[in-house]
């Protein structure tokens, strides 16, 4: 997901052609393939903010948690360092970076990650991507979110996604809001799925 999601974005710098919709439609069918592709065996989990979700949520083991994360991190770290050996020049790595202030970066940044959530949280198990619309929907938000957002706060919505650059260029000056925000903003969607699961059974 990092390779060709950031790799999108280090490949339009140099070409200008892909262009931020292409981009923005990369990171979204990138996911939506991970997730078919990979669903039922480790439930494709590509974001430490939504395995620590889904673990508070009590849908994730606890024990895995750690293992995912630092699976997750490696794989960004991994396709990071590769773009930097196919793209030397480039400076950036695709890395997310406030275009605004970061109260700005850091308030949309929760509310995407807030909103990819609670369609995670409906369309899959936890462990495990079941049923036929999960990747399309799922895919689907991170692409509209892309879309909108990408430009002022990269859209980041992962940990794992801004970590990997960030540590390859060097550039963790703001990593902050894009490890923190996330998790929060996952975590809070956790909050409002059990109202509302409560809500719907009374």
């Amino acid at each position: 997901m990092v390779f060709c999601g950031t790799g999108a974005i280090v490949i339009d710098q140099q070409v200008q052609t892909v262009t931020h919709l292409g981009v923005a439609i990369t990171f979204g069918l990138v996911v939506m393939a991970m997730i078919y592709t990979f669903g039922d065996i480790s439930g494709a989990h590509m974001n430490p903010a939504v395995s620590i979700a889904f673990t508070l949520a009590k849908r994730f083991p606890l024990k895995m948690l750690l293992p995912y994360i630092f699976s997750q991190l490696s794989g960004a770290i991994m396709a990071s360092l590769t773009l930097m050996v196919l793209f030397p020049n480039n400076r950036s790595l695709g890395s997310t970076t406030p275009a605004g202030s970061d109260l700005q970066s850091f308030t949309l940044e929760l509310i995407l990650t807030f909103i990819l959530m609670l369609v995670i949280i409906n369309v899959a198990t936890g462990s495990k991507e079941k049923g036929m619309f999960a990747g399309l929907a799922i895919g689907g938000v991170v692409l509209f979110e892309a879309l909108f957002a990408g430009p002022i706060s990269g859209a980041s919505m992962n940990p794992a996604r801004s970590f990997g650059p960030a540590l390859i260029t060097g550039n963790m000056s703001r990593l902050w809001i894009y490890l923190l925000a996330p998790t929060f903003g996952a975590a809070l969607a956790v909050l409002c799925w059990n109202y509302l699961f409560k809500t719907e059974k009374i």
